[in-house]
């Protein structure tokens, strides 16, 4: 089978799938417009341009949508090409919402598309609101609800879509779910694993460090905690003399606002707390081998989250053996039940926060059971090894035109009711 992927980048949202569909005997060509790691030399890849900022002069609820179809010209007209260098793919599985994929269909009209989707916006009950000082004024919420523009333009010309959690699922419109599986990226359970650490990191020795604290973010930013986090990491610091702190990550805004007077929210928050900095350690971007070392030598991880898109970084910590203190919000919900394979904590009481890294030091032994299930929930639902070969039939499902309710990991029977945490996982 001919098989076209999109994404921005390469990898992207396909860590491991081009490749083994290229050794299943598949066709693949991976198109983006830049590559960062090459796929492998089974896998073909095509790039398209960078795609310029909408206009000043944009009306600023359609800033996301011009830019979405200027990316999704850029990405018709490689597309284009491929075709007259005789490339025609049987299915697309595309990464949709930003508008690389919006006019694929008028250069392949027969391929089938499966839409790789993440998130559905809401200006209300959503996680908008979840901050009280942040709800969105009327004017901000008519900017939220056209940025589903491209996405509505983009599911809608989607044979499939593919959400990864079920509680992303839940945030759909119902219209979609008869034709919408839920299945994860998959965790890779060999590589993020139990195992014994050096404690080393390159400039970082913490192999005398009794007590160790672990966060890692993407972005250091409010709707991962970051202020939250290091306001309870004060406290704990007081109670606890010998413990270590290490926080991974850029000092970068990805999904939230920016702090009152500049663009750092390490800085901002910083000024505001109270800490023994040479008990702090900022490693900024972490290898995957750093990550999983960092993981293994946690005595306690700390994953919060408002309720948005989850982290990969809170199931490979989970496959590492970690106890993770994790928000009570819904994205974690689905991943952790309290005091049975983790710890939760409301996402906004800081002393609640600071008392549960404290518990953890003290009942360490008593609590390593928690460890091992939190291990056992990622090995039962979001392993690679299970997650990968249900990706490949579900591309195979959907070439294949199944009816909904026989597609791999369908939601369809579920529509109904909307109640998204039935779907099996």
């Amino acid at each position: 089978m001919r098989i076209l992927l999109l994404d921005s980048q390469i990898p992207g949202h396909f860590r491991y799938l081009p490749a083994a569909l290229a050794a299943a005997g598949h066709e693949v060509v991976f198109l983006a417009q830049d590559i960062l790691i090459d796929p492998g030399a089974d896998v073909r890849t095509a790039t398209f341009g960078k795609v310029r900022e909408a206009r000043v002069s944009m009306h600023g609820a359609l800033k996301r949508l011009e830019k979405a179809v200027l990316a999704g010209r850029s990405a018709f007209r490689a597309a284009v090409d491929l075709r007259a260098k005789g490339f025609v793919p049987e299915i697309i599985m595309a990464f949709t919402g930003w508008g690389p994929p919006t006019f694929l269909k008028d250069v392949f009209p027969d391929a089938k598309v499966l839409a790789y989707n993440d998130w559905y916006h809401w200006a209300r009950d959503s996680v908008y609101e979840f901050f009280p000082d942040r709800r969105p004024s009327p004017e901000r919420a008519t900017a939220l609800h056209m940025s589903n523009a491209s996405n509505l333009l983009e599911l809608s010309e989607a044979d499939w879509i593919m959400v990864t959690t079920r509680w992303q699922l839940s945030q759909f419109p119902l219209v979609f779910w008869p034709k919408t599986s839920v299945i994860h990226d998959g965790i890779d359970t060999d590589f993020f694993s139990p195992a014994a650490s050096t404690r080393k990191l390159p400039g970082l020795d913490l192999t005398s460090v009794p007590e160790l604290i672990t966060y890692v973010t993407r972005g250091m930013e409010p709707y991962r905690g970051f202020e939250q986090f290091l306001k309870a990491l004060e406290k704990l610091q007081r109670r606890r003399p010998h413990c270590h702190a290490v926080i991974g990550g850029t000092d970068r805004t990805f999904y939230s606002w920016k702090p009152p007077g500049g663009d750092s929210w390490k800085d901002y928050v910083l000024s505001q707390v109270d800490l023994d900095l040479s008990r702090v350690h900022f490693t900024g971007v972490l290898t995957q081998e750093q990550l999983v070392d960092v993981l293994r030598a946690s005595d306690a991880h700390v994953y919060l989250t408002a309720p948005y898109l989850p982290s990969w970084s809170l199931f490979e910590a989970m496959a590492s053996g970690c106890l993770v203190i994790g928000s009570s919000t819904e994205p974690v919900w689905e991943a952790i039940d309290d005091g049975v394979n983790g710890l939760l904590v409301d996402f906004f009481d800081v002393d609640a926060i600071a008392a549960r890294m404290e518990e953890a030091l003290l009942r360490k032994a008593e609590l390593a059971p928690l460890r091992t299930a939190a291990r056992q929930r990622i090995l039962d639902r979001y392993s690679l090894k299970r997650s990968l070969p249900r990706q490949i039939k579900l591309l195979n499902d959907v070439a294949r035109g199944l009816a909904p309710q026989d597609v791999e990991g369908s939601a369809a029977a579920f529509a109904g009711s909307g109640r998204a945490e039935l779907v099996p996982a």
